[in-house]
């Protein structure tokens, strides 16, 4: 066996590093608040309007962008474990920083409910809303949310295992959890338990997203916070990784327009409309994972000066639970329950009050931050 076979060999069988990192990372905080911002664009104008009454530059290509949101969202969730999370397994600060994560999920989880009932109350009748508190049903622009939660509660005990596996391992979890995912979905009843269906690998009658069919969007984060960990003293390395996510980009939306010739533009259509995203499938997972991971590459590349250059979506990544809190309260209670815009404006309106909301969003966190550090 040559030297550099053994070498690989060696590489493959190794744990991830554990080397820590100080202080916040621009680039994270920056792919978070696009994503969160997409959110915000898809949810303020589709919080107002219903698609019939979007112009079609307003389906393509303005909505159909935020299509990269939630699956960024995941991605970065998983990123931000293997940078901030990771390197603490099996230290004495562990139990700590585990339960800390198990808080943030009781804490997500009760905003989550809270959050149901805001986007709910003004149009939906009790027995509805009661049905979406007690998991029988599920909301659509608070949903990602009770995703997150439910991560939380099961992740920090994932990282355990997920230290002692090598590297080979690591690489091949993401499609052996999607193999799971698709094998369960076909062949398991799951009791007869519809919603527990929904919430472990997706339903087509429910709008949530699956811990097992998004699972492997955290471990793809796992692995990349890895390597954004070990790339950041590393300017080399960082510009391979920065190249590896734009090829893979490139890659993934030319399996999407492959995928959707020759019906190309009702597909772009179709997409921007949510077809697919319930339970994923691959048209529309090329789509949106192609452009989170170019969302990404950007981020990392531009590191610092974009972040900057970006500062009210660097903020919004920031807090990205109290810019979901602020917008749906602002949408929900404030534009269609207080100034009853529901169905009442057009699209262009519409979308000038998401941007302002946008913005909004990023004083607000500064706001309370400033506030709160005086406290």
């Amino acid at each position: 066996m040559s030297q550099q076979t053994t070498t690989v060999v060696g590489a493959l069988r190794m744990p991830p590093s554990t080397s820590p990192v100080s202080g916040r990372v621009d680039a994270i905080d920056l792919a978070r608040g696009l994503a969160v911002a997409l959110m915000i664009l898809s949810h303020g104008v589709k919080g107002l309007l219903e698609y019939e009454q979007f112009p079609e530059w307003g389906i393509v290509p303005i909505h159909l962008l935020t299509k990269f949101s939630s699956t960024l969202f995941i991605l970065v969730f998983g990123i931000a474990l293997g940078v901030a999370f990771l390197p603490h397994v099996r230290t004495p600060e562990w139990p700590r920083k585990r339960m800390k994560l198990l808080v943030s999920g009781l804490r997500v989880f009760v905003w989550y409910k809270v959050l149901t009932f805001v986007e709910m109350f003004h149009l939906g009748e009790p027995e509805t809303i009661i049905d979406a508190l007690l998991y029988q049903t599920f909301p659509s622009f608070v949903e990602i949310l009770g995703f997150y939660a439910i991560a939380l509660m099961w992740v920090p005990f994932f990282l355990s295992l997920w230290v002692r596996m090598p590297l080979w391992a690591r690489l091949i979890s993401p499609l052996v959890l999607i193999l799971i995912a698709q094998w369960l979905a076909v062949n398991f009843g799951f009791w007869g338990i519809v919603p527990l269906q929904a919430i472990l690998v997706e339903h087509e009658d429910l709008y949530t997203w699956g811990q097992l069919s998004r699972g492997p969007l955290i471990l793809m984060g796992l692995l990349l916070g890895e390597a954004i960990r070990y790339g950041l003293p590393r300017f080399r390395f960082r510009l391979r990784l920065v190249g590896a996510l734009a090829g893979a980009s490139l890659v993934l939306f030319g399996l999407f327009f492959w995928l959707a010739w020759p019906d190309t533009y009702q597909t772009l259509v179709a997409v921007a409309k949510n077809a697919g995203k319930h339970p994923p499938d691959l048209t529309f997972m090329a789509f949106s994972l192609a452009g989170a991971l170019l969302l990404l590459a950007l981020s990392i590349a531009g590191g610092r000066r974009l972040a900057l250059a970006l500062y009210p979506i660097t903020v919004i990544g920031s807090d990205a639970l109290k810019a979901f809190v602020f917008h749906i309260s602002v949408i929900f209670i404030g534009f269609r329950y207080l100034l009853g815009y529901w169905h009442s404006v057009d699209y262009s309106y519409a979308l000038t009050l998401t941007i302002c909301l946008i913005l909004g969003t990023a004083l607000w966190i500064k706001v309370t931050a400033w506030a709160e550090a005086r406290l």
